[in-house]
């Protein structure tokens, strides 16, 4: 048993403080795809997308983080909070997701997020949070199920 740690629980809470407000956009994203609230959320207050390829990739980004990224980061803390191995391996997988797809939109959205909002914002809870949280997670999880934390 992998009883969780001061830093299990400090990557959950940053995980949760992360990964939560972008979740709850996209589900908003997803329930009213076209309302004022969904755009206001996922672009910025009074923005507007900047082509149907724009709209389309959120609401497609916000449709596959319900189905596949959110069950597998709950269901990876829920194990860890359980002490359970297959909780660090979800975990993980849910850091990976996050690193993945977040490394690919640093760069493809900084054309128009980072001059907008500047590069405290965007290096950190913009982007650059979600990077870091799942390098993190990746890492520990690791590390635990190797027994050298």
């Amino acid at each position: 048993m992998l009883e969780p740690t001061f830093l299990t629980w400090v990557l959950i809470i940053f995980g949760v403080i992360t990964c939560g407000p972008l979740l709850y956009a996209q589900f908003i994203m997803v329930w009213k795809p076209h309302s004022e609230e969904a755009r206001n959320l996922m672009i910025g207050k009074g923005e507007d997308w900047r082509d149907k390829s724009h709209f389309k990739t959120a609401y497609s980004l916000a449709i596959v983080d319900w189905l596949i990224f959110m069950p597998i980061f709950i269901g990876g803390i829920i194990g860890l909070i359980q002490s359970q191995i297959w909780g660090y391996v979800l975990f993980a997988v849910a850091g990976a997701i996050s690193f993945y797809i977040n490394i690919f939109l640093w760069f493809f959205e900084k054309e128009y997020v980072f001059p907008a909002v500047g590069a405290l914002a965007y290096y950190t809870y913009i982007w650059g949070n979600f990077i870091y949280w799942g390098l993190a997670s990746i890492a520990y999880s690791i590390l635990r199920l190797n027994y050298i934390l």
